[in-house]
């Protein structure tokens, strides 16, 4: 599990997690929303995967006062009924919740937005949406998806990732988890770089110039070659005969 922000449309990864046996979302999201609280941020929203969507987590979100989006799961009758017809709206949904002998009532506005398919991946007919959302810029069923949208391009960081994660024989998992740690920082600390010092300032916004990820992990590589002073060359006792040449 990963923890992402988004501030300026750029990703930083703040927290990854591994999942073990007796993991459960909703012990993960307290986890990443304790997190969360702990750091000097101004939280805009919460964008979670579908399987946050249960009523033990919608229940952190709403005490930890945090506005989200999250796409519904089609749970129930009454749910699958409003995703089965009429056009875009916002309708009141709950849940029921059971935790040690304990159960409660959340309740909390979904947002069905319909869309015509007109042949996208051979389909055809009314698309419907659905999002459990509480935040103050979204007002409207096309709103929830169009930010919701924004969150997509995390799993770009994953492949980036490929271009530095280390490669290694190990089956432990901490090893491996500790090189896909290391790769994504990197990717924080190229972006940090790439806006704050590469980026020109100007007038409307910074202009940003082109300085891809692969570059900046060969300069890395560079950087790391000379400061551990590596070996690169030994002397040959003659030179290399036709059969070296290209």
């Amino acid at each position: 599990a990963t923890l992402y922000a988004r501030v300026k449309n750029k990703r930083y990864t703040l927290a990854v997690r591994r999942l073990e046996d007796g993991d459960t979302a909703s012990s993960v999201l307290a986890e990443f929303l304790g997190i969360l609280d702990s750091l000097d941020l101004e939280v805009k929203a919460v964008f979670l995967d579908r399987e946050f969507y249960d009523s033990k987590c919608l229940t952190l979100l709403q005490a930890h006062n945090h506005a989200y989006v999250m796409p519904i799961v089609r749970w129930g009758q009454t749910i699958k009924q409003e995703l089965s017809e009429g056009w875009s709206r916002v309708i009141q949904h709950d849940m029921t919740a059971k935790l040690d002998g304990h159960s409660w009532t959340v309740e909390f506005p979904v947002y069905i937005d319909c869309t015509y398919q007109n042949g996208r991946y051979d389909e055809h007919g009314v698309a419907r949406h659905g999002y459990a959302a509480d935040a103050p810029f979204i007002d409207s069923p096309r709103d929830a998806r169009y930010h919701y949208a924004k969150r997509f391009g995390i799993e770009a960081s994953y492949r980036l990732s490929e271009q530095s994660i280390a490669t290694t024989s190990t089956q432990n998992p901490v090893v491996r988890l500790l090189y896909v740690v290391v790769s994504l920082l990197l990717q924080n600390v190229w972006r940090y770089l790439h806006w704050e010092y590469v980026a020109t300032p100007r007038r409307g916004g910074r202009r940003l110039w082109k300085w891809s990820f692969k570059e900046f992990i060969n300069m890395i590589q560079r950087a790391a070659w000379t400061a551990l002073a590596t070996r690169r060359a030994v002397p040959a006792n003659r030179p290399p005969d036709d059969r070296f040449t290209r």
